[in-house]
């Protein structure tokens, strides 16, 4: 550290100096000032390192100096960055450039190479999803080069180099898409220089998008602060662009632009609307926080969603012919845009007074102008003036709800009857022309919105006749219709949501449900003021209610709800046994005129029917959804109708709430209903969170929930002040807090509607359509026939005697039947993925079948070697084959489980897999000389076709329905055993792989690595952020060093290098992984973000080192390359060093915690050493020191420790830093204390050995006892005080002060003769009850050892027995030091040994738990002896010391029951290894083998043309020694000379 400063110091003093020379080459005098003043900034700061430097290298072991220096050079570091900010800007800049060049070339590589792979592509799932992935790409490639444009042509234009930045980061997400789906893809190309040309364009595509992040990053950090300047100036032009459109409109020279329609372009305003309501919301929140730089990306984020408004905006304008409506529009954009700079203007200002209520208020009025002018904007498309009038006429119709009292219109009752039951007809009509309108064009939605409008102004005025004529139920009546009003607004509503945005998933249902929920109303309506016959209006509600679900079975495109597909089966035949009985009742009702319960029976098979409709088209459209050839919807990442719902519920219980007339059970009633949602928007948000790999977006989610559950929980707290006194004032403050609620619940809802979450809709194939017809024709005829039937019994209830209308009942109640069954019959045969899966089990037998024949080719050494191929693309081709299917294991388990039209895409992709797994496995055996690999590499794939068999036939069982449990278990084991045959063949490739010096698969690892780490997780983090940072620096640390051996070998033994990748590699994922978490679970985001980026560069970084151990291992002899290699793995180590220093940032009180523990770890093996020394009586004292020379400095210094402790403990609870200066501490005083010890254990001279290991294991207890306290105070730190890290804290910390304690005492003792032993027989009371609590506390050990190990470690606890009873026979402190020493060491020993035997994975429990039980027996019995010796020193009688033996037989016991344990542990099979029977029968056996090896070789030779015979000469005499078989006949070879 201190070189490196030192080289530091030079540097900037050569930089300090230049400039100072261009400052007094400057004629600017104001520029020369800037450059004088930046040069002294960093002559100080060098100053300042310099002298921390010094510091340190006085105090090397100084961890405070270390931190001291660390700081200065930090900031060194900043004062650098600002005295060449310019240059390093337009450096990293100029490096961004070129990146983005870099990548814009890969991916257009990449797309051609992909469209030139189509035609050979076996695989149309993975190709459908390249072809999707290039698309996107192709989209963001014109965006980037632009950047690229602008910020060459403009160097010093600060908005030209954010819109690079913001077109890199835009790029990497999609990049790294489509770079997973062309690796993907590759191995089921049939063409093979198609093949290899792709997957070489995928991989210079991943390069260049490490290269990009990396430049992006860099490039962000140094011009970040200027994004919301820049989103200010992009919006003015924005706003000044809608001008110029609207000028070129009045000159008639706006034309639309290639591709653009009215369609289109109103779909892009309404969903770009959807995009600036959302990067609104997140601004705002990020503006309330006051953070800079999260606000600026969210000021962006606002900038290109109105971007994209814009041009749509354009468009509408463009394709329009009606000047009035063109100028509305650009008029409206152009406000919107204006309003929404004086956002970001509101923004800039709010930032700098973070928490000042006047600007947050200012920017809430801001925002909802913003807002109102987007509203506008939408109500300008094509159709939303339409929707619009039709909404204002339902609210103008229905004000004649509001009139207090409605007299009679002079109609007869029949009159108005008949008049209202033929507006309801109309009204039912138009609602659901509406619905199917909704799949047109605007111009159909229009006039279905105009008559509906018409229609329900005549209902109205229907309805309001009818309440004139029914006073005694007048006000029932009315609100009947005014729900009948709402129902109406709801439906226009949705329609017009609709219109803005067709393609959005879920409205199209929310339509139809509105459309429904009018049907309902007007069926109260009717039910309840209607005078007919019995069973006349049930009778006509029914053919309502069938006429509204008929347009479910149009066309089942979308999913209808939330059914499974073995759930539609079990609505089906539930309802069809309801629809049986309601039949059954209709007939018998009719025939016997029991007309109250015809009308029952009416609506219960009504009510049937409807839930068979629903089961019918969800059934039809899972079927069509499973062919192979439809591509499943996504799910996205919320679902907007939700959030829709809730926030929809919220404001109406919020509205009751604030109801004065609310009694006191309606406020609690809407207290739940409350409640019940906002916890559901709050998982809905953390669920998005965990998913979305956009970090502002997760920010916001985070952000968002607290928002809610905040004002929630205010909500609920004034809503319980008001039930316990239902007052005035306290109703107020309930109305006062429902406030900031409802505005919380709108901008998460505003924010959730980003389109960018939304989910993608199923495409359903023409194969698929075909598939669904036979269910959906069954359903038709079902209704159609159940409306005959419905219609025909209308009549029969009035006029029961008439033959021919029973005989079309019964007609129609026998196709209903007949429909019915052939529905149900259809559904079961089409039930998804079960073709799939027959077809998919017959391709694996195949395979199978071509690897048995490949195996027999291997025995008779008859596969001949693929020429047309390298092995390392084989290898390549084989390990993408292999990674892919290991991909796909856990998607199709979960489609078998439970998601039945899944399971025909997974299953069908899989089994797409390993036919070319097949061919590269064969073709890479056929290359490999070692025959043991090759079948290795044979029969692995083999396992692994034949466990996919096995799951792909428990996977048709199971078949996707989650209620056959039977299968679950079977899967589950198919599963896993698949997954374990995956990691037998990857390990294998690795090995091969690094023995051949192909390393490409290593390179793609890291990559897919570093990918995955900047993806979201899929659950929850398991540990904290001190647990990832733990496992980080070990794992670093182990990158370290197996860098450092990678330079070691580079120079003696190239071929390791392989392995050496390898294991880098596997390191490198390993700690890609903690990473992800550890960043998620990092104090801020800066923390982790940087930690991510840090690990990025470190893999971006072994990559190269990977690549040049590759190509080393190929030319060992190649200077060139080894140097190249050492550069690389410098490069690696320092980026080591850079991950380790983020890690230390995140927590610098946990990180000094790990390096004190590590430095602990050291002191005790040290201590180890010198008991080794001092057992063997060579710890020699220096000169005449006596002990008394080192007792007070021992004393004071194990005080400090104390004190240390103690800081250490509350340290826990502390900040980070007091936590870090106590761990630093304790480990300097721990140090101090070892280096004291170990000199007055010396002082004592090498004739007493026993005193000093006694005082040596004293100290080495204290500083076990450290290691334990720093490791629990690292778990603890930050936690609650009741969290269970809290309680082992505490723990921890008296067995630290009782071990100092100990020393003391040990230390005052040492010299008195008397009492010397019995002391260190105390000490040894207490170790191994210490060691007894560990033993017993359940947690595995960190390694596990073999029985013999066990067993040879008893034999030590009967020496030292013997010797206790030896010492307490004899009372003299000699013989009792002597038996202390040895106790301790044989007690731990034994339980260390048996708790690894113990634990060793091949013992079974109950032996487990018998070997634990009786290890902890002998301490407890060898603890007792040892207690029962000390009260003999103590009190010395002939009584106590014939007890002896009764201890003594004790322990002799519980040794005898542990190694009964251990030969257990062995199992029956084991024999000693050292058996002479044993050794004979392993000879005879390596002879045999030998003779059948010989004889193999035997057969295969064929006789030259001159054949010569050798002589076999063998020994006079052999005596014992006469050679083996085995070794004689390989000379008997024919033909050598």
């Amino acid at each position: 550290m201190v070189r490196q400063a030192r080289i530091l110091a030079q540097a900037t003093s050569d930089l300090v100096n230049a400039i100072k020379m261009d400052a007094e080459g400057e004629s600017d005098l104001e520029n020369s000032r800037k450059l004088l003043s930046a040069a002294k900034l960093l002559a100080d700061a060098t100053a300042k390192m310099v002298e921390a430097a010094k510091g340190a290298a006085a105090n090397p072991d100084s961890e405070e100096q270390q931190q001291r220096l660390r700081e200065a050079a930090e900031g060194l570091r900043m004062a650098t960055n600002a005295a060449a900010q310019n240059a390093i800007k337009k450096r990293l800049v100029n490096k961004l450039e070129n990146a983005a060049k870099q990548a814009a070339a890969a991916a257009t590589q990449t797309i051609a190479a992909a469209q030139h792979a189509a035609s050979s592509n076996k695989n149309p799932a993975a190709q459908q999803q390249l072809v999707q992935s290039c698309k996107v790409v192709a989209d963001q490639i014109p965006q980037l080069v632009q950047g690229v444009r602008g910020s060459q042509s403009q160097p010093d234009s600060p908005s030209a180099q954010l819109t690079l930045i913001g077109a890199g980061q835009n790029f990497l997400l999609p990049g790294a898409k489509m770079v997973t789906a062309a690796k993907a893809t590759v191995p089921t190309i049939g063409d093979q220089a198609s093949a290899m040309q792709l997957s070489q364009c995928a991989k210079n595509l991943a390069t260049a998008l490490a290269e990009l992040r990396t430049a992006a990053q860099k490039a962000q950090e140094a011009c970040g602060p200027l994004e919301i300047d820049n989103a200010l100036t992009v919006v003015r032009g924005l706003e000044k662009d809608m001008v110029e459109a609207k000028a070129s409109a009045g000159d008639g020279k706006l034309k639309p632009l290639p591709g653009e329609t009215l369609e289109k372009c109103s779909q892009d305003v309404g969903s770009s609307t959807k995009a600036v309501s959302s990067a609104i919301a997140q601004l705002l929140s990020e503006a309330t926080q006051g953070n800079e730089n999260y606000t600026g990306m969210a000021a962006r984020d606002v900038a290109q969603a109105l971007r994209a408004l814009a041009s749509a905006a354009r468009g509408v304008a463009a394709t329009t012919a009606d000047p009035q409506a063109r100028n509305a529009m650009l008029d409206c954009a152009g406000d919107v845009m204006d309003k929404s700079a004086n956002l970001i203007e509101e923004t800039k200002r709010a930032i700098a007074k973070p928490g000042d209520p006047d600007s947050q208020q200012r920017l809430a009025q801001v925002a909802k102008a913003v807002s109102q002018a987007l509203n506008r904007s939408v109500n300008c498309l094509p159709g939303q003036r339409d929707v619009d009038n039709a909404i204002r006429t339902v609210g103008e119709a229905s004000k004649k709800l509001l009139a207090n009292s409605f007299p009679p219109s002079g109609k007869s009752f029949q009159e108005a009857q008949v008049n209202l039951n033929q507006a309801a007809a109309g009204l039912n009509q138009s609602a659901n022309e509406l619905v199917q309108s909704s799949r047109g064009t605007t111009q159909d939605l229009a006039k279905a919105t105009g008559k509906f409008g018409h229609d329900f102004g005549e209902f109205l005025d229907a309805g309001v006749d009818m309440a004139g004529q029914s006073q005694e139920n007048q006000t029932q009546v009315v609100s009947n219709l005014k729900t009948i009003s709402m129902s109406s607004s709801k439906l226009l509503l949705a329609a017009k949501v609709l219109s803005t945005d067709p393609n959005s998933p879920n409205l199209k249902n929310q339509l139809a449900a509105a459309a429904r929920a009018v049907t309902d109303s007007i069926n109260q309506l009717i039910t309840m003021c209607t005078q007919q016959a019995p069973g006349q209006k049930e009778c006509d509600n029914a053919l309502r209610e069938l006429e509204t679900v008929r347009g479910l079975l149009e066309n089942p495109t979308e999913a209808v709800s939330d059914l499974s597909y073995f759930d539609c089966i079990d609505s089906v035949m539930e309802n069809s046994k309801v629809l049986g009985e309601a039949m059954a009742g209709i007939s018998h009702n009719a025939k016997n005129s029991n007309l109250p319960e015809f009308g029952d029976s009416v609506s219960s098979g009504s009510k049937a029917l409807c839930g068979l409709t629903e089961a019918a088209a969800q059934g039809a459209y899972l079927v069509g959804v499973s062919d192979p050839k439809s591509h499943a919807g996504q799910k996205g990442l919320v679902d907007p109708g939700q959030f829709a719902r809730a926030n929809q519920s919220i404001q109406m219980a919020c509205q009751n709430l604030v109801d004065p007339a609310c009694t006191q059970s309606q406020v609690l009633s809407a207290a739940t209903i409350v409640a019940k949602h906002t916890s559901a928007l709050c998982n809905a948000c953390r669920l998005a969170s965990s998913k979305t790999a956009n970090p502002v977006a997760k920010r916001q989610f985070v952000q968002s929930a607290k928002e809610v559950a905040n004002s929630t929980a205010n909500l609920v707290k004034s809503i319980k002040a008001l039930d316990g006194a239902f007052n005035q004032q306290n109703r107020e403050k309930c109305r006062v807090a429902t406030g900031p609620l409802i505005e919380a619940v709108d901008n998460l809802t505003a924010f959730a509607s980003n389109p960018e979450f939304a989910s993608v809709p199923a495409q359903i194939s023409a194969e698929g359509l075909a598939a669904m017809e036979p269910i959906v024709a069954a359903a038709k005829t079902m209704l159609e026939s159940s409306t005959g039937l419905i219609q025909t019994a209308r009549s029969l209830a009035v006029n029961p005697k008439d033959p021919p209308k029973w005989s079309v009942l019964a007609g129609h109640s026998r196709t209903v039947s007949d429909s019915i069954k052939k529905l149900i019959t259809n559904m079961r045969d089409k039930a998804p993925g079960q073709r799939e899966c027959d077809e998919a089990i017959e391709v694996l037998n195949n395979c199978i079948r071509e690897v048995d024949q490949a195996s027999l080719a291997a025995i008779s050494q008859q596969l001949t070697p693929r020429e047309d191929i390298s092995q390392e693309a084989l290898h390549e081709q084989l390990a993408a084959s292999v990674q892919e299917i290991s991909n796909l294991i856990e998607p199709v388990a979960i489609a078998a489980r439970s998601e039945a039209s899944h399971l025909g895409h997974k299953v069908s992709q899989m089994v797409s897999y390993f036919e070319p797994l097949i061919m590269a496995a064969i073709g890479t055996a056929s290359k490999i000389q070692s025959s043991q690999q090759q079948m290795a590499v044979l029969d692995q794939t083999k396992t692994l076709t034949e466990s996919a068999l096995q799951m792909l036939y428990t996977a048709k069982e199971a078949g996707g329905n989650p209620k056959a449990a039977h299968t679950q278990e079977a899967l589950e084991e198919s599963v896993q055993m698949m997954k374990e045959a995956v990691d037998d063949l990857g390990a294998t490739l690795s090995e091969t792989a690094s023995a051949a010096g192909a390393l490409g698969g290593m390179v793609d690892s890291i990559t897919a690595a570093i990918n995955k780490m900047e993806e979201s997780p899929a659950g929850e983090p398991d540990g904290s952020f001190v647990d990832y940072q733990t496992t980080m620096v070990k794992t670093a640390k182990a990158i370290a060093v197996t860098v450092q051996e990678m330079v070691t070998k580079s120079n003696t033994n190239p071929d390791d290098l392989g392995g050496l990748a390898s294991e880098l590699t596997n390191e490198f994922g390993e700690l890609a992984t903690e990473a992800k978490y550890a960043a998620i679970t990092a104090e801020n985001d800066e923390i982790g973000s940087h930690i991510k980026k840090q690990v990025g560069e470190l893999g971006f970084n072994c990559t190269g080192l990977v690549t040049k151990a590759g190509a080393l291992q190929c030319s060992p002899n190649d200077s060139f390359t080894k140097k190249e290699l050492i550069d690389s793995a410098r490069k690696v180590s320092e980026k080591v060093s850079h991950v380790l220093a983020a890690l230390q940032a995140g927590n610098r009180g946990t990180q000094a915690c790990i390096t004190a523990a590590s430095t602990v770890s050291g002191i005790i093996a040290d201590l180890d050493t010198t008991i080794m020394f001092a057992t063997a009586g060579t710890l020699n004292r220096e000169n005449s020191e006596t002990f008394a020379d080192h007792r007070e400095h021992i004393l004071k210094t194990a005080k400090a420790l104390v004190e240390d402790t103690k800081l250490l403990v509350s340290g826990a609870g502390a900040s980070q830093e007091r936590l870090a200066q106590a761990a630093q501490s304790s480990v300097i005083t721990i140090t101090k204390l070892a280096d004291v010890v170990k000199l007055g254990a010396a002082s004592l001279g090498a004739e007493d050995p026993e005193t000093q290991v006694v005082l040596i294991n004293a100290v080495k207890d204290v500083a076990k006892a450290l290691s334990d306290l720093i490791s629990a105070t690292k778990a603890a730190a930050g936690k609650p005080h009741d969290d269970p890290a809290m309680l082992q804290l505490k723990n921890s910390a008296k067995v630290m002060v009782t071990n100092v304690t100990s020393l003391l005492k040990t230390v005052k003792a040492v010299e008195d003769e008397a009492t010397k032993g019995t002391r260190g027989l105390e000490a040894t009371i207490e170790h191994i009850k210490q060691e007894l609590a560990v033993f017993s506390n359940g947690d595995p050990p960190p390694k596990t050892s073999t029985p013999e190990d066990f067993i040879r470690m008893t034999k030590g606890i009967t020496q030292a027995t013997a010797k206790a009873v030896a010492a307490g026979n004899s009372c003299r402190q000699e013989d009792v030091i002597a038996t202390a020493n040895l106790s301790r060491r044989a007690i731990a020993d034994m339980l260390h040994s048996c708790k690894q035997a113990a634990y060793h994975p091949e013992v079974s429990k109950e032996v487990q738990n018998r070997a634990l039980r009786y290890g902890n027996e002998c301490a407890l019995g060898y603890l007792g002896l040892l207690e029962h010796v000390l009260v003999i020193i103590q009190k010395p009688s002939h009584e106590l010391k014939l007890q002896l033996a009764n201890y003594s037989k004790r322990v002799a016991g519980s040794v005898t029951e542990l190694i009964q344990a251990a030969e257990a542990m062995k199992g029956t099979e084991w024999v000693d290894p050292e058996d002479p029977t044993v050794i004979a029968e392993n000879e005879l056996l390596g002879a045999a083998a030998a003779i059948e090896a010989a004889a193999r070789k035997l057969e295969l030779l064929r006789p030259r043309t001159k054949p010569k015979v050798r002589r076999l000469f063998l020994p006079a005499s052999g005596g014992p020694h006469l050679p083996s078989l085995s070794s004689l006949l390989p000379g008997l070879e024919p033909g050598t000379p």
